[in-house]
């Protein structure tokens, strides 16, 4: 599975920490007080300009958050135009934002293209209308239905979808008419996350008081298992758990970076970046980001530098999560650790149990491999 990619150029993420409202179940940074908006930006300018000697070239810009579509055109051109004159982008870099459906109307969109955002991220969740109230998300189905369709007349021809199936109370029949609405616009790229609850969100709060349960393993396997036999059968490549690409090309450049070790550039509050087996992160906290930046100091709260242990078992838990798996060669090469023979017996043990194939000198997950990729990885 091949995409233009620079195997070890970094990848630039930047994390937009605002948000309208806060999502029930959303544990990433984000405030819903807008009036710092100004002073974020400019302090994001000023931590560009301190990496720009640590980091020079980027071939995948990510705009996440939070939700990044809530900024001004101008605010994210200048943020473009930033990048671009202090970094260098090749011409094939894949730069992607994220969007609230709520927030999209043509010229928005034809305005990110201006800016050569070649790809759209939009996180739709669901088109049933009971299910998106629970997970207060702030938009309508009329509303994701409307963005998809009207970023299409932007011209995007590289439109991702994010889902979310196991909500308390949504029954099979509900997640599979989501799932074919969503196919029925032939996105490029599909999301579909199982739900997951932190305990200090809104709704894991709700969830330790009792007011709901989340699904059983039996039903979250059945979800999994025909969220992947139905996108299969639409012409999806399954290339990661969560994540189904409608062709190689179309597999996100950016988040196989992480998957892989490559070197990249976290920016913004609770950002994290990774860099010759160092990761650092960001306050996740808006105000002390800004008072740090302000000080004429990295943000960084915390630093770790990763022992070769640590790294051949990121390696093995991520790439067990991927279609490509993991070639047991550069396995060897890369972490000094020969899985195909410290783990000879195990891997005999999950072949007989259907959960890994190994082929041409790889180790890869089946389906039902996949199905439980965080327990396999355990071996």
């Amino acid at each position: 599975m091949k995409n233009s990619a620079t195997p070890d150029v970094a990848g630039l993420y930047i994390h937009i920490p605002f948000c309208r409202a806060r999502c029930g179940y959303c544990d990433f940074y984000s405030v819903t007080s807008l009036f710092r908006i100004p002073d974020f930006l400019a302090a994001l300018m000023k931590e560009m300009d301190m990496y720009s000697r640590k980091f020079s070239i980027f071939d995948t810009v990510y705009i996440g958050g939070g939700t990044p579509s809530l900024l001004g055109v101008q605010q994210l051109g200048d943020i473009f135009q930033k990048i671009k004159n202090i970094f260098v982008l090749p011409p094939n870099t894949e730069i992607t934002i994220e969007a609230n459906p709520a927030d999209l109307d043509i010229s928005f969109l034809k305005a990110l293209r201006d800016m050569d955002v070649s790809r759209l991220n939009i996180g739709i969740q669901s088109f049933d209308r009971q299910i998106l109230a629970f997970l207060e998300r702030r938009h309508t189905a009329d509303q994701a239905v409307y963005a998809i369709e009207t970023a299409r007349s932007a011209g995007f021809d590289n439109i991702g979808l994010d889902l979310i199936y196991g909500v308390p109370r949504q029954d099979m029949a509900s997640w599979l008419d989501t799932l074919s609405m969503a196919v029925s616009f032939h996105p490029e790229h599909l999301s579909c996350y199982q739900l997951t609850l932190d305990a200090d969100t809104s709704l894991g709060i709700r969830r330790q008081k009792g007011d709901f349960s989340l699904p059983g393993d039996d039903l979250q396997y059945d979800f999994f298992m025909k969220t992947a036999g139905i996108l299969k059968d639409a012409g999806y490549i399954h290339y990661e758990v969560s994540n189904f690409a409608g062709g190689a090309k179309f597999c996100s450049r950016h988040n196989q970076k992480y998957w892989n070790h490559t070197p990249c550039l976290g920016l913004g509050p609770g950002a994290h970046s990774f860099l010759k087996g160092q990761r650092w992160w960001n306050y996740g906290s808006l105000e002390k980001y800004i008072a740090e930046i302000e000080a004429g100091k990295q943000p960084v709260q915390a630093m770790e530098s990763l022992t070769m242990e640590q790294l051949q078992l990121e390696a093995l838990c991520l790439g067990l999560r991927t279609k490509k798996g993991i070639n047991f060669s550069q396995f060897a090469e890369r972490y000094n650790y020969d899985l195909a023979v410290q783990k000879e017996n195990v891997l005999k043990r999950l072949q007989d149990e259907g959960l890994v194939a190994i082929r041409n000198g790889c180790l890869r997950p089946t389906l039902s491999g996949l199905a439980i990729a965080d327990s396999l990885s355990l071996i």
